[in-house]
C-alpha cells in the first residue's frame, strides 16, 4: 500500500504546483490565494499546507520548477562554433516558453516585481543565467563573439521570446497570433537567430 500512497501524494503535489503556476501567472504573487489553488485542484486549503507550509513556500516551489525545467532544456555542445551553442540554447528557451506559457508570464512578472524574491532575484533563475553566461564567455574567449556582457544578450535577444509568448493575445484586434503555430513559430525563430548573430558578431553586425 505504501507505493500507492506515495504515488497519490506525488500526484496531488504535482496538481497543486500546476494549479498554482497558472494562478500566480494570472494574478501575481500578492493577489494569489491558497484558497484559489485548493479550489482549482479540488482539495481543501489544509491539504495544501500538508505539502507547502505557506504561499511563499508554494511560490518558491513553482519558480524553482520553472527554472530547473528551463535549465534542463539547455543543450550540450551543439556544434563546432560557439554560435551554434548560443542558437541551440535560445531555441531551447523558446520551445520551453511556447510549451509552458504560464512560466513565461511568471518570468515576466518577476522582471516587473521582485517582491516574491525578497532581495534575492536570482535565487532560482541563476541556473538559467549561468547557461548563457558560459556560452557567451566562451565565445568571447575564442574570438567568435565580440566583447560584451552576457546579460546584454539576455536583454536584447533572449527576452524577445518572453514577449513573443506573452504578447500573442495582447496586441489588439488584427495583431493576435498563436505562439505555437508552426508557421508563426518558424518565422519568429528565424528572426531570433538573426538577432542573436548580429548581437555577438565580432564585426559589430557589419559582416556581409
Amino acid at each position: 500500500m505504501k507505493p500507492i500512497k506515495h504515488n497519490q501524494g506525488e500526484a496531488t503535489r504535482h496538481s497543486i504546483l500546476v494549479a498554482a503556476e497558472r494562478i500566480f501567472a494570472d494574478v501575481g504573487f500578492a493577489t494569489a490565494r491558497l484558497e484559489d489553488v485548493a479550489l482549482a485542484v479540488g482539495i481543501r486549503r489544509p491539504s495544501i499546507i500538508y505539502y507547502f507550509a505557506n504561499k511563499q513556500d508554494l511560490y518558491d516551489a513553482v519558480e524553482h520548477d520553472i527554472f530547473e525545467s528551463m535549465h534542463a532544456m539547455a543543450p550540450g555542445p551543439a556544434g563546432e562554433h560557439p554560435i551554434d551553442n548560443l542558437l541551440a540554447l535560445l531555441d531551447g528557451w523558446l520551445d520551453f516558453l511556447v510549451g509552458r506559457p504560464t512560466a513565461a508570464r511568471i518570468i515576466m512578472r518577476l522582471v516587473a516585481d521582485t517582491t516574491p524574491r525578497h532581495g534575492d532575484p536570482t535565487r532560482y533563475s541563476n541556473l538559467v543565467l549561468s547557461d548563457i553566461d558560459a556560452i557567451v564567455t566562451d565565445g568571447i574567449a575564442s574570438g567568435d563573439f565580440r566583447p560584451m556582457p552576457p546579460m546584454h544578450v539576455v536583454n536584447a535577444v533572449g527576452s524577445s521570446s518572453l514577449f513573443y509568448v506573452c504578447n500573442s493575445r495582447q496586441l489588439g484586434d488584427g495583431r493576435s497570433y498563436a505562439a505555437a503555430d508552426p508557421k508563426s513559430l518558424a518565422s519568429f525563430r528565424s528572426l531570433l537567430h538573426k538577432l542573436a548573430r548580429a548581437a555577438v558578431d565580432p564585426n559589430g553586425g557589419n559582416s556581409k
